[in-house]
C-alpha cells in the first residue's frame, strides 16, 4: 500500500491505529481526559494540537509526528535555506534533512515498481541522488532474491 504523504489526515490515521490496538473509546477518553463527543471530533480532524498528538503517540505506541517529518523529507522546497548546519542564528536543534527511513525507501521503491514514477521523476521530484536510488534498488532486489 502506498501512503499519500501529501494528504495526511491525522484523525483517520489515529482511528486506524486505535482499531489495530483494539482500544475502546472509554480507554482513550480516560487517557486524554475528554468526552466521547470530543474524541469523535479528534478523530474527524485533519490536523491536531501537538500536545494531543504527543499523548496519542504515547498511548498508541506510534510516532504520528514521523508522518510529518517524512513529508518534509519528500516535499520540502528544493534549495530551501531552512535547517542548515551553518545557521548560527537559531538556538533550536539542527537535524539533517536527508535521513531516509525504511518507510520512505519502501514508499519510493513501491512507486517505481508500480510504474507510478520513473527513476528520473523520483530523482528530480524528491531530490534523491541517483547513486542513492540505485543502491536502494540493488539492495532491495537482492533482499527479495534471498527470500
Amino acid at each position: 500500500m502506498i501512503f499519500d504523504f501529501k494528504n495526511i489526515h491525522i484523525g483517520d490515521l489515529i482511528s486506524k491505529r486505535v482499531e489495530e490496538k483494539a482500544f475502546d473509546s472509554v480507554r482513550v477518553c480516560n487517557f486524554l481526559k475528554c468526552t466521547d463527543k470530543e474524541w469523535e471530533v479528534i478523530q474527524s480532524q485533519k490536523s491536531l494540537d501537538t500536545n494531543i498528538l504527543l499523548r496519542l503517540s504515547t498511548l498508541l505506541e506510534y510516532d504520528f509526528f514521523r508522518l510529518y517529518s517524512q513529508y518534509l523529507i519528500l516535499y520540502a522546497p528544493q534549495g530551501s535555506n531552512y535547517n542548515k548546519a551553518g545557521d548560527k542564528k537559531s538556538s533550536l536543534p539542527y537535524y539533517r534533512k536527508n535521513i531516509y527511513t525504511k518507510e520512505i525507501v519502501d514508499f519510493i521503491l513501491e512507486q517505481l515498481e508500480n510504474g507510478i514514477k520513473t527513476k528520473l521523476q523520483i530523482i528530480e521530484e524528491y531530490r534523491i541522488p541517483k547513486s542513492t536510488l540505485y543502491k536502494w534498488i540493488n539492495k532491495y532486489n537482492n533482499l527479495k532474491k534471498e527470500k
